[in-house]
């Protein structure tokens, strides 16, 4: 159990990995993650399930190598087992019936938790335009399998080497300018382009989620590390989301939260990479 079936190089920081998992692949629903575990004595990390397979009962995540365990991961290859992976985890997204069309707009490895919505919409028959943004091109993910089940697909880039050169609240102020009507925005990425996005929707009374997986850690709400402030109450992204009402996300404090220990973890060397204990 917990095979690695298929391992991708998306781009220089982030890998694919599909992985064997029976019971979790026969339960996930679009917006669910799992915790995974690389080795016995390693820590759980919280990640995405960016899309499933019952029928080869396997799971599909997408991680940036950017610490001690995804570099471990990372150095896992096809047919290698991990030690542990639980879930499927989270709330899973519940669609309205009443909505008719949707934009997706994913920044960064946001496009791993987009795509299985906007997948789901698709299979119910529902018009999905989808808007993915990136550093330069190297940086887009997922875009074939975006394509696949979306209507329209909308490429940016900040230097301009794909696509629209711009941010995507660019493409989106675009597409809003130019008439096209949305009963529901899905906003998945960075903090910063999620408020973006909010902040234009929010003037246009368009029903607006957001998934608030970035500030997870240890996935059971017992760590307290993704308290967030939602609506005036006090919730957590592990067990009450990931995904919430945009409207109603206390970005600021989010934000401010998240730059609190910047200038620490831009010192920190971890003590694991150079060999040594973490004590």
């Amino acid at each position: 159990m917990y095979q690695i079936l298929s391992k991708e190089i998306l781009n220089p920081t982030v890998e694919k990995m599909e992985i064997k998992a029976p019971y979790i692949a026969k339960k996930c629903k679009a917006g669910q993650f799992v915790m995974l575990m690389v080795e016995e004595d390693g820590e759980r990390i919280p990640l995405t399930i960016a899309d499933h397979n019952r029928e080869k009962e396997s799971v599909t995540i997408v991680y940036q190598v950017v610490g001690y365990t995804t570099k471990l991961l990372s150095t896992k290859k096809q047919g290698d087992k991990l030690f542990a992976l639980s879930g499927p985890m989270g709330k899973a997204v519940k669609h309205s019936k009443e909505v008719k069309r949707v934009l997706g707009i994913a920044g960064g490895v946001g496009s791993a938790p987009l795509l299985p919505q906007i997948k789901e919409y698709h299979d119910l028959g529902i018009s999905c335009d989808v808007i993915i943004g990136g550093r330069s091109s190297e940086y887009i993910l997922l875009e074939k399998e975006m394509k696949e089940h979306s209507k329209n697909l909308y490429i940016c880039t900040d230097d301009g080497s794909k696509g629209t050169k711009g941010f995507v609240t660019n493409m989106l102020t675009q597409l809003i300018e130019q008439g096209e009507k949305y009963d529901e925005v899905i906003a998945i990425g960075p903090l910063v382009m999620m408020r973006a996005v909010v902040n234009i929707t929010k003037e246009l009374n368009i029903k607006t989620s957001v998934s608030l997986n970035p500030i997870m850690i240890d996935g059971t709400g017992m760590c307290g590390g993704c308290r967030l402030t939602y609506d005036g109450e006090t919730k957590f992204a592990c067990v009450d989301g990931p995904d919430f009402d945009g409207f109603k996300v206390d970005f600021e404090e989010l934000i401010s939260k998240a730059d609190m220990y910047k200038e620490h973890e831009a010192k920190h060397i971890c003590k694991l990479d150079r060999g040594g204990n973490n004590e």
